[in-house]
């Protein structure tokens, strides 16, 4: 059986009000489509979360646009934060970043199963270098 489009939006809307642990299957798959880095799992995956919004970041995503269709939701992004730890081996700048990025989800029986992160991490890792050297 198809996910519905309702069925989808409500699956996406709770994942955006923070309800991640009941939106994400346990085997979901969350790739950075960039680097090819992959989280497997709905731990790892919020460990992944954690890492680049608290860690190594204090930011936020920025929701500007979000598409549904049955199973599937396209969502636009900006990531807005400061630097406050390593990130791709450049150690915290406190600098401030403000980056667009996408994510593609998949849902499947009321879960997210899969997202494709699109994020231009090699123009963020840039500004972090540029920064350290200031």
């Amino acid at each position: 059986m198809s996910t519905s489009t309702d069925e989808t939006r409500a699956v996406m809307s709770a994942y955006l009000q923070g309800h991640g642990e009941r939106t994400i299957a346990e085997d979901a798959v969350f790739t950075v489509m960039g680097t090819g880095e992959e989280a497997r799992g709905r731990t790892a995956i919020g460990q992944m979360l954690v890492d680049l919004y608290q860690t190594a970041f204090d930011a936020r995503a920025e929701l500007r646009n979000l598409v549904v269709d049955g199973g599937s939701a396209i969502a636009e992004y900006r990531f807005v934060g400061t630097h406050i730890g390593e990130f791709m081996g450049v150690p915290a700048t406190d600098v401030t970043v403000d980056h667009p990025f996408c994510v593609a989800y998949d849902v499947e029986n009321g879960k997210i199963v899969a997202a494709r992160v699109y994020f231009e991490i090699d123009a963020l890792h840039r500004q972090l270098v540029a920064a350290q050297g200031k």
